[in-house]
């Protein structure tokens, strides 16, 4: 039977995540039969598993850290929000429907037995779970029917670590906040502390380590420094732009729209030393670029409605005009096309919206979602890896023209026929760097872009997190700790 151990947080990004992703890679390396956990994720970032379902990507990310290929049970409870009071509900990888925020309040004593139920089977295949909690512990309001953070810790009983982000200011306040706001035997449950992102001397800040530990009984086990230059798929937080490039070769631009969906489909881009990628917000100016891309979307329809409030259909036409590359991916394939129809209101209220017209094509909302991992080939030339996560069936003219070919022979996707507008539902599209140089230079053809592995950097990105948490956390104290539990 497995020990499990909980990190959970002050604050939403505070860094469990990457303490999980650290803590992970270090006990697989040291041969120990390590899984991730989350009992509950919000994040409109997925990723589709070995089992056929679809989980939060930072158990992906996890999952990887620990020689794992993605499993459903890693994440039983998905939830991605359509609105700002609802969401699909995804449960063991697949979606049971929609629920206002209070018909899932009242719906979390059956998510707990999926919860319990995953965990279980954990249990019975590894030795250690390594569990993320979500938010913070302190959400008095959440208290009842939690299933995220001690609701969890205390219907397993395993040990709990807390994590808070001191870039952010306030530190002290956070973790004695917390603790004040826990019950008791809550309370209990917290071993120590982890401080995540310290820039400066820790000479000074061990006065305050002390007395934190007289206010809360509880010591700090480890002060990590800022890590600049991660490239791990990120969940909560999200990038504006990159740096001010003067030497760079090709102009990304991008809408920030309202559901934006897998933005990690953007990180081969905002890695890469040659490419100058501009994330847009609402009412900001549109620059020029030389590629545009549309992004995935959770509510297509009302994205597209934002996008022409903001007003991008004349943007892309003047684009389109003076020659500019264009890129739908999934949800931005779809706006594409001329229509989009949701008959069953799977996205909103039942309808259709005329799309943007660029592709001979129409798009039906459908309630079988597609889950598939694929490799294939871009018929330019160029291998390709990535994954479909949709409910969309897309059909006409424009499909004829396919982007690539998929390992069983199939089409998919679609280019225009003068080449400047591509599409597809393929995310990771770009992460292959066959598939990243090829798109590059179909987008850039006067420049020659340097090729880029993003699996590469992300797999060095895991390694670096790990050697910091090994150097500044106290792993005797894990180690310890994990034996002292009474394993599940």
């Amino acid at each position: 039977m497995a020990h499990t151990l909980m990190i959970q947080g002050t604050t939403s990004d505070a860094g469990k995540s990457l303490m999980v992703t650290a803590l992970c890679r270090l006990l697989h390396r040291q041969g120990v039969a390590v899984a991730p956990f989350k009992p509950q994720n919000m994040a409109l970032n997925s990723a589709v598993t070995s089992d056929g379902g679809e989980i939060g990507r930072a158990q992906a990310l996890q999952a990887r850290a620990c020689g794992l290929e993605p499993h459903s049970d890693f994440n039983p409870i998905l939830l991605k929000p359509n609105s700002d009071v609802g969401a699909q509900v995804i449960i063991q990888g697949r979606s049971v429907g929609n629920m206002k925020a209070l018909a899932y309040h009242h719906f979390k004593p059956q998510a707990m037995q999926y919860v319990l139920a995953a965990h279980q089977r954990l249990c019975q295949h590894y030795e250690v779970i390594v569990v993320e909690g979500a938010g913070s512990p302190a959400e008095i309001n959440l208290r009842a029917n939690d299933i995220t953070n001690m609701g969890f810790a205390t219907a397993v009983g395993c040990p709990v670590l807390l994590v808070g982000d001191i870039d952010r200011g306030g530190l002290f306040a956070q973790l004695v906040g917390t603790m004040q706001l826990l019950a008791p035997p809550e309370q209990q449950l917290i071993q120590g502390f982890l401080v995540n992102k310290f820039r400066g001397d820790p000479a000074l800040l061990a006065p305050g380590l002390e007395q934190l530990q007289q206010l809360t009984g509880k010591p700090t086990l480890g002060v990590l420094p800022y890590l600049h230059g991660l490239h791990l798929e990120a969940e909560d937080s999200f990038f504006t732009t990159t740096p001010a490039n003067p030497h760079a070769k090709l102009t990304v631009v991008v809408p920030r729209l309202p559901r934006l969906s897998n933005h990690t489909d953007l990180d081969p881009l905002r890695s890469h030393p040659d490419v100058a990628l501009h994330l847009v917000e609402a009412g900001q100016a549109i620059p020029a670029a030389d590629l545009i891309l549309l992004p995935g979307s959770k509510s297509v329809r009302a994205d597209l409605h934002w996008l022409r409030q903001q007003g991008w259909q004349a943007v892309l036409q003047r684009h389109l005009r003076y020659g500019g590359r264009l890129l739908g991916i999934c949800g931005g394939f779809q706006m594409l096309g001329r229509q989009i129809h949701d008959p069953h209101g799977l996205e909103g209220s039942p309808g259709s919206m005329d799309g943007l017209h660029l592709l001979e094509m129409q798009t039906t909302i459908t309630p079988e979602k597609q889950l598939t991992r694929h490799t294939g080939n871009l018929l330019q030339g160029g291998a390709v890896e990535g994954y479909q996560i949709h409910m969309g069936r897309s059909s006409g003219p424009a499909l004829a023209h396919p982007l690539l070919t998929l390992e069983d022979g199939s089409h998919e996707g679609a280019s225009s026929q003068d080449g400047q507008i591509k599409g597809s539902y393929l995310h990771g599209l770009l992460d292959h760097p066959e598939a990243l140089a090829s798109l590059l230079n179909w987008a850039a053809p006067h420049h020659s872009l340097p090729v880029q592995d993003i699996r590469q950097l992300r797999e060095a990105s895991i390694d670096r997190l790990a050697d910091a948490f090994a150097e500044h956390v106290d792993m005797a104290f894990i180690h310890a700790l994990l034996h002292r539990a009474q394993p599940n």
